[in-house]
């Protein structure tokens, strides 16, 4: 049975596109001159933040945020930022008594935009929320610590391997990976997305047929 279906952010549920092209024009360079980095950096299996300090060594991210937010420039989102089938998706669960979670790696103020978009959701909460980040499994925990089943009753949607599904995998949950966004794309062909996930899929309106045919 699945009784509960907790998201990712970044690339599961908000499309990053205008967040790292504000990035690029903070530090000065062309969108797609970043991008391009961006993605080859991803692709060699490093941290995606090596990425700025290619274009400024040095760069501190949490820093270069409170620089951006205190120069009236800060990282933000909205509705437009959000995936097409993001607000479907997540309210097909719910009436079909899903319990629907939004935890990622989010700062304090991601957390505060993602509830003030109210989503239908029963649960959101941030890695600052909880003092942990992911891929550390004790992240995973504390999903499992407030969803109201069992680990193999969670089913985990991301879209990276060694952030999401791996992890979440780890302490017993079962996974989606959902192929979007730049890891979406490049660890698609990753022999581990085919050994982690239990499923893979390309639009998230997919899950609630999967929840149909595992629940009945």
């Amino acid at each position: 049975m699945i009784g509960a279906v907790v998201f990712d952010v970044g690339e599961t549920l908000v499309d990053e596109t205008r967040e790292y092209g504000t990035w690029a024009d903070w530090l000065g360079v062309p969108r797609h001159t970043f991008v391009s980095v961006f993605g080859a950096v991803i692709a060699s299996g490093r941290d995606y933040r090596e990425t700025f300090q290619i274009f400024q060594p040095g760069f501190d991210l949490a820093e270069q945020r409170e620089a951006r937010a205190l120069a009236g420039q800060p990282e933000t989102y909205g509705e437009e930022d959000l995936y097409p089938d993001v607000r479907p998706a997540l309210s097909q669960l719910r009436a079909m008594n899903v319990w629907v979670g939004i935890v990622g790696n989010q700062t304090a103020r991601s957390g505060k935009i993602l509830r003030s978009l109210e989503l239908p959701t029963d649960f959101i909460a941030t890695s600052d929320d909880w003092g942990v980040e992911k891929p550390s499994t004790a992240f995973f925990e504390k999903v499992v610590e407030v969803a109201p089943c069992a680990a193999d009753e969670i089913v985990y949607v991301g879209d990276r391997i060694e952030n999401d599904i791996a992890p979440a995998k780890a302490v017993g949950m079962r996974t989606a990976f959902i192929q979007r966004g730049p890891w979406g794309w490049i660890q698609r062909d990753n022999p581990e997305v085919t050994e982690l996930s239990d499923w893979k899929i390309r639009d998230l309106t997919e899950l609630p047929k999967i929840v149909v045919a595992e629940n009945g």
